[in-house]
């Protein structure tokens, strides 16, 4: 039997002292947590809006993830299942509080930390509201275009990535992404 994994956390669950079989070798998961944490947020965040609920969700997927660990099967990559775990409870949570639409807010510290490394105030003017009409308009778009659109813009995944995560074909993938670029482009316009 493997040695128990140690935690910092004085109050993990008891039945956290013991890794699954397939777990990790002692000290990985501090380093898969520290590879992948900001990417699961980023996800979260962008599908919640809130960012408290998206750090509770990054958390959540983390001890999701370790619970079940035997049951990856290994067909994708390891950060490809993190994000499904993530997109599943995203919609759970989103279903639980009967929430059909996202409510946006923009992280000032986000757009601070953007605006920090430029010069010109007035560029730093142009990137905030440029950001605040991009996630205005995401807004506005379905569930399921704006959740397509994170996946291939922000995360850089394929076709078929996306399809393996939204349980759908690549050519249903690729369909349903040209009409979210498409509303994306009409609804941008409409906030101009």
């Amino acid at each position: 039997m493997p040695a128990p994994v140690k935690y910092d956390d004085p109050v993990a669950a008891p039945e956290l002292t013991t890794p699954p079989p397939a777990a990790p070798a002692d000290g990985s998961w501090q380093s898969l947590y520290e590879q992948n944490s900001r990417y699961v947020y980023y996800l979260a965040l962008r599908t919640v809006g809130d960012p408290a609920l998206a750090e509770d969700i990054t958390h959540d997927v983390f001890l999701k993830a370790y619970r079940h660990l035997d049951q990856f099967r290994g067909q994708s990559g390891l950060r490809t299942w993190l994000y499904r775990i993530t997109i599943n409870h995203c919609q759970n949570v989103q279903r639980a509080w009967q929430r059909r639409n996202i409510i946006g807010t923009v992280d000032p510290q986000a757009l601070d930390a953007v605006a920090a490394n430029t010069d010109s105030p007035l560029r730093v003017l142009e990137i905030k509201e440029l950001g605040q009409r991009i996630q205005k308009t995401l807004e506005a778009l379905p569930d399921e275009y704006r959740l397509l659109l994170l996946l291939v813009a922000d995360e850089n995944l394929s076709y078929q990535e996306i399809a393996s995560l939204t349980e759908q074909s690549s050519d249903a993938v690729r369909g349903k992404l040209h009409r979210a670029r498409r509303a994306f482009v009409l609804e941008f316009q409409k906030n101009s």
